[in-house]
């Protein structure tokens, strides 16, 4: 009865423009934009924030500017736009676990085409297997499951229609974040990484390190993500830097810690200088210790905690996973209606899901880009795909739909997606570092989809609550899958291409070093190196893992902290800084009386500029490193490159305290846009 009395915003009898071809043109742009800048902050801090908002804040801009679009139009392009996101979520929480499983030749399966193609049938699975959950979910069950997110961007979009005002906070935090980023990453007038270590000598606190990447996606990201959750990211990393690292460089002799870097492949042998924290054969000592033990120990326990956090994750949503499953079961033995179909209720046909699944089985098992041992093997993880996906992503729909695509436990899905590969694997007797790819396939698959599956549903309800047509969102959502595919398998590529200085070190890809950790990649590789090659340092992984379970006992999420300990310092502290910016922002507001529904937090003036400093930085980011892989550029970047000049005439030091005072002066810009009260709030309650 609740679902004939719901009246969306465009009547179902209503002709408008909605799938047109500059909607879809205009939100595959986004896709490849938003896809990219997720690959480069997904890579650095295991983060992302969601697409979905800014895109229709960008899209409303865009319509009164120039492109004259409907508000159906505009929904089709934030549909179209943001599976570009949650796909490059997917595929960078997990293929990069290719460069960190036991054999040095599964790196070659890390390679444009196998990207691009696990991309595509990852995001067209997760879309479609979210077409006959669209009506349980979305329709019958409209008043149980909010859908956090849509639910937001459909305010957006109305909010548009009436003439709020709030695009232009975004794009005032995208021009800061390019700014500082030319100034930062271009002229090199503000340092990127102000770093201050104790000495190893030091008779209190020896080799202790405290940095900051004080740049503006991470400061936007804090804001985002809150203090709470900024907190407990830089409490773990300061678990790692402040106590473990000083600790370790008290008991533990140079000759070890390089030893230890062998076994892991970091360094060729005792008697070659370089690798991590830079090797000294002839004085038996590192250049940066606190790099060599993290590299050597620490990190080993991070991967260890991480996993185990995801573990406590999947274990404490196990009867939200059951009741999710048991539930759309439910609601799809419904009987199908004889009335006319409404324009707002028209799915593609199940057809499309009967084709679509057997195909892609097909696609899997004679695709020579994957790996596998031969038709048979590659045959089996097809019908895994297809098991697994179906399960986890009615799952995802409907936990994003209770708790936000930003709560959506993905880690743990993929984390039970691999123990049920492994253990069937190990059950047909294919045990051993050949069958380690086939299986992190499988899981890159589910976690891709699901991720997907999750950004979906909320797209489908934002498309419910303004009336927009389902069929055109799903083939929306098909095209924004391979747009954005092709743009984030070549982003992967170019982050991964390392640097001259790495070169000469022998590091043959960037991802899994400090620049680009990958935190959730490793952890994947982690936990089927341990299953099916029994190939780990369980000493260091089993110190994380009771680490896991004391925060866990702690009443702190086990998850967050973990990611701390893996991350360095650098990356959590200005991530934390933001945070700290976020919970001074609340404080003012709830002060004021000025407190707002969780489902508008998003259209804040400091989320909004937040918003704004996080795709700048990131595009940023990504647009240097294109520029940086042509030698012909990079030494025209040089040539213009201020930091040496600078150093030599203020000091190190005070080149680090110069740029700590304009990221100062950023957060200060964040903290006065934060504190305004948002003028459309009336509006959008209307």
């Amino acid at each position: 009865m609740a679902e004939k009395k719901f009246q969306p915003f465009v009547s179902p009898e209503t002709n408008m423009a909605e799938f047109t071809l500059k909607s879809v043109l205009v939100g595959s742009a986004f896709g490849i934009i938003f896809g990219a800048a997720t690959v480069y902050l997904a890579l650095k801090a295991g983060l992302t924030v969601s697409a979905s908002i800014p895109i229709a804040v960008m899209a409303i801009t865009l319509s009164r500017l120039f492109l004259r679009t409907t508000i159906l139009e505009n929904n089709i392009i934030q549909t179209t736009g943001s599976a570009g996101e949650s796909i490059a979520a997917g595929v960078v929480f997990t293929l990069p676990g290719f460069l960190f499983l036991s054999e040095k030749n599964s790196a070659d399966y890390f390679n444009y085409f196998t990207i691009l193609i696990l991309a595509i049938l990852g995001g067209i699975l997760g879309t479609l297997m979210m077409i006959p959950l669209r009506k349980p979910l979305i329709v019958k069950e409209h008043e149980t499951l909010p859908y956090p997110e849509g639910t937001a961007c459909a305010s957006v979009l109305k909010a548009g229609e009436k003439g709020g005002d709030f695009a232009k906070t975004a794009f005032y935090g995208l021009g800061i974040a390019f700014a500082y980023a030319f100034l930062q990453k271009i002229l090199h007038l503000i340092a990127e990484t102000p770093t201050f270590i104790t000495k190893q000598t030091h008779k209190f606190f020896p080799s202790a390190r405290t940095a900051a990447e004080i740049t503006p996606e991470y400061l936007g990201v804090g804001y985002i993500v809150g203090p709470k959750i900024g907190g407990i990211l830089v409490a773990g990393s300061v678990l790692c830097w402040y106590v473990f690292i000083p600790f370790l460089a008290t008991l533990v002799p140079g000759d070890v810690v390089a030893a230890q870097l062998v076994k892991l492949g970091y360094l060729s042998s005792l008697t070659q200088a370089g690798g991590p924290g830079g090797w000294n054969p002839d004085t038996h000592l590192f250049n940066d210790l606190p790099t060599a033990l993290y590299r050597a120990y620490v990190r080993q326990v991070g991967a260890g905690a991480v996993a185990a956090g995801g573990f406590i994750t999947l274990i404490k949503t196990i009867p939200t996973i059951i009741s999710s499953f048991k539930g759309s079961l439910g609601s799809l033995k419904g009987g199908a209606s004889t009335e006319a179909v409404k324009r707002t209720d028209r799915d593609l046909s199940m057809k499309v899901v009967g084709i679509g699944s057997l195909l892609m089985i097909a696609l899997i098992s004679i695709l020579p880009q994957l790996p596998g041992t031969g038709f048979g093997s590659k045959l089996l993880i097809g019908i895994l795909v297809v098991i697994f996906g179906a399960f986890f992503v009615t799952v995802s729909s409907r936990i994003v739909g209770l708790i936000g695509s930003s709560n959506n436990p993905i880690s743990g899905m993929t984390i039970a997606t691999l123990m049920g590969t492994c253990l069937v694997f190990i059950a047909v007797g294919w045990t051993g570092k050949v069958y380690e790819p086939m299986a992190l396939v499988v899981g890159g698959l589910i976690c891709i989809a699901a991720a997907n599956a999750g950004a979906t549903s909320q797209d489908l309800k934002t498309g419910y609550l303004v009336g927009a047509t389902p069929k055109f969102q799903q083939i929306a959502l098909f095209i924004g899958a391979i747009v954005s595919s092709v743009a984030i398998g070549l982003t992967v590529k170019i982050l991964d291409t390392p640097t001259q200085e790495m070169v000469q070190q022998g590091i043959t890809h960037a991802i899994g070093t400090d620049k680009y950790p990958a935190p959730q990649g490793t952890l994947m590789a982690t936990l089927i190196k341990g299953i099916l090659s029994f190939n780990l340092d369980w000493q260091f992984v089993l110190v994380g893992v009771a680490i896991a379970i004391m925060m866990e006992l702690c009443g702190i999420k086990a998850l967050s902290f973990a990611i701390g300990i893996y991350l360095p310092l650098a990356t959590t502290l200005p991530i934390f800084i933001g945070g700290a910016i976020r919970g001074i922002v609340d404080w003012k507001h709830k002060k004021k009386g000025e407190a707002v529904a969780a489902e508008e937090e998003d259209l804040r003036k400091g989320n909004l500029f937040a918003t704004g400093l996080v795709a700048g930085g990131a595009l940023a980011g990504v647009i240097v490193a294109f520029l940086s892989s042509s030698d012909k550029i990079s030494a025209g970047l040089a040539r213009i490159n201020m930091e040496h000049g600078l150093v030599e005439s203020l000091g190190q030091n005070s080149y680090f305290i110069l740029g700590v005072v304009f990221f100062a002066l950023m957060a200060f810009v964040l903290y006065r846009v934060g504190i305004q009260k948002n003028p459309t709030e009336s509006e959008i309650k209307h």
